[in-house]
C-alpha cells in the first residue's frame, strides 16, 4: 500500500514515556469517539513493524473525525506519531507509530475486544 502523509506529525520527536496524559473522562469521551467511527466506517487493521494502521471509508466527515481524533491522539500520547494518511485508493488511513515499548503498546490497542477491526499482523 502507497501511503501519502497528509500531516508532518509523524516526523517529529517522539516522547519515551508511554504514557496518555487524557483524564478518565475525557479518556472515556475518546474511546467512545474512536469507537463509533470504527463501527461506522472502520475497514481494517494492520499491525506494523513500527506500530498500526486502521483503515476508514473515505468521505468528508470521516475525514474531519479522524483528524480530530489524531490531534487529541499526538497531544495526549505523544510517544507515538499519529497521522491521518490516503493510499493509494483514496482509502483514509490512521497511522501511529512509535519505537521501543509504543510499538507493543500500540499493537495492544484498537484491538477487536475494544473496536470493530480485527486483530491482524499482516501488513499492507
Amino acid at each position: 500500500m502507497a501511503i501519502q502523509h497528509l500531516d508532518a506529525a509523524a516526523d517529529r520527536e517522539l516522547s519515551e514515556l508511554v504514557a496518555c496524559t487524557l483524564n478518565e473522562t475525557t479518556l472515556k469521551t475518546q474511546r467512545e469517539r474512536w469507537i463509533n467511527l470504527g463501527e461506522n466506517f472502520g475497514i481494517a487493521r494492520h499491525e506494523t513493524a513500527d506500530g498500526l494502521l486502521l483503515t476508514f471509508k473515505d468521505h468528508p466527515a470521516v475525514a474531519a473525525e479522524l483528524e480530530a481524533l489524531v490531534q487529541v491522539e499526538n497531544d495526549c500520547c505523544s510517544w507515538a506519531a499519529w497521522t491521518v494518511e490516503r493510499d493509494e485508493d483514496g482509502t483514509l488511513v490512521m497511522a501511529a507509530r512509535s519505537q521501543g515499548e509504543g510499538i507493543a503498546t500500540l499493537h495492544g490497542v484498537f484491538t477487536k475486544e475494544a473496536t470493530p477491526w480485527k486483530r491482524s499482523s499482516e501488513c499492507c
